[in-house]
């Protein structure tokens, strides 16, 4: 369950004003705000994006889904979801997440999207000028709060095209975004997506991957501070959450397909995971 904190969606008709004008047509903001999401539960849209979206957590942790594949998110983190692309977002059960989010759209909104759907890592530095990204983010929004003028959503918009290239361009102005994620433990993770219907030894997954077991645990806790196999159990919760939402598939067939060989161990699992047993989380929203 997310909420919107502080939100603002620009009125479709100035949209389209952004649209055609020659100041702000190649780079517009359409919405923008807070979002909190409170902790064990989801934050879906639940639809094609109709602009591009930037995300950034300033707080908590958890497991975006992009695309098809999940991808842990925690403080200090950013991705931007591209026109079209659909995603969600699941916080960890034990501490509630924070947003800051802007939907934009122009000609030079795609290209970027394309670059940067994958989650990236912010390094706060207190020598970068732009470091604080917070205060740009409370500058748009102060603006918004005083209406949608034509002078105002100018200055908004040039704002946040300044905001975005903090993000964008972090390695450029003040080498303050750390490297990408390790390509062994991306392999690691993509395998992991690919065989939740099965039951995975390290020893395994680190054949699969080329390294041995004790390196590959340690690349993969030092870049999502899990252990290989306790993060193949989070994504197996994670889909069960989907089949439990989507589905009308019975628990114990759920478990099954997930590579569980007792319901009993699968309903225990998912209720430490993720506060509440699959009947009650299926029946949240009855």
């Amino acid at each position: 369950m997310h909420k919107e904190i502080r939100y603002y969606k620009i009125p479709a008709p100035l949209v389209e004003e952004q649209k055609n004008s020659s100041l702000t047509r190649d780079l517009y903001l359409t919405e923008t705000g807070e979002i909190g999401v409170e902790q064990g539960t989801i934050w879906d849209l639940e639809q094609q994006l109709d602009n591009c979206m930037l995300a950034y957590c300033t707080k908590g942790s958890g497991i975006v889904q992009i695309t098809g594949e999940q991808i842990p998110v925690s403080d200090d983190q950013f991705f931007i979801i591209p026109k079209g692309g659909k995603f969600k977002y699941y916080s960890e059960w034990n501490v509630s997440s924070h947003f800051l989010v802007a939907h934009f759209g122009g000609a030079k909104a795609q290209q970027m999207g394309k670059e940067f759907s994958l989650v990236r890592n912010l390094i706060p530095s207190v020598n970068n000028m732009v470091a604080n990204r917070e205060m740009l983010f409370d500058e748009i929004f102060n603006n918004l709060s005083k209406g949608f003028h034509d002078e105002n959503l100018e200055y908004v918009n040039f704002c946040f095209a300044h905001l975005l290239a903090t993000f964008v361009y972090a390695n450029k102005t003040s080498d303050d975004i750390a490297d990408e994620s390790s390509p062994v433990v991306r392999r690691a993770i993509n395998y992991l997506n690919r065989n939740l219907d099965k039951k995975l030894t390290l020893n395994k997954l680190a054949t699969e991957v080329g390294y041995s077991p004790t390196y590959l645990s340690t690349l993969f806790k030092k870049e999502t501070n899990y252990s290989p196999i306790s993060y193949f159990s989070h994504l197996k919760i994670l889909k069960a959450c989907e089949f439990l939402d989507y589905t009308g598939m019975k628990i114990k067939e759920i478990s099954f397909k997930l590579g569980y060989t007792d319901p009993y161990y699968f309903t225990k699992d998912f209720t430490k995971k993720m506060g509440l047993s699959p009947r009650n989380y299926r029946n949240r929203i009855s």
